[in-house]
């Protein structure tokens, strides 16, 4: 698992990793777009991230699942 598992070892309940290397632009774009979804109590982690990953699909140099596919999370989705 990588950098991820790594997290997950150290201590962390959860972690946001990629399946493979990921465009920085999309990471840029994604990452901040999970947390402004995370900020929301009633939104789980699994949900912050897939709003995240439909958030990015809506832009036309992003639609490619090159790059929003790769990440995922690993550990409690809660």
């Amino acid at each position: 698992l990588g950098l991820t598992g790594v997290a997950l070892k150290s201590g962390a309940r959860s972690a946001l990793g990629s399946l493979w290397p990921v465009s920085d632009t999309a990471a840029q774009t994604l990452l901040p777009a999970f947390y402004m979804h995370l900020k929301d109590a009633q939104v789980t982690k699994a949900e912050a991230l897939r709003q995240a990953q439909l958030d990015l699909m809506k832009q036309k140099e992003f639609q490619h699942p090159y790059y929003w596919s790769p990440f995922i999370l690993v550990g409690n989705w809660l």
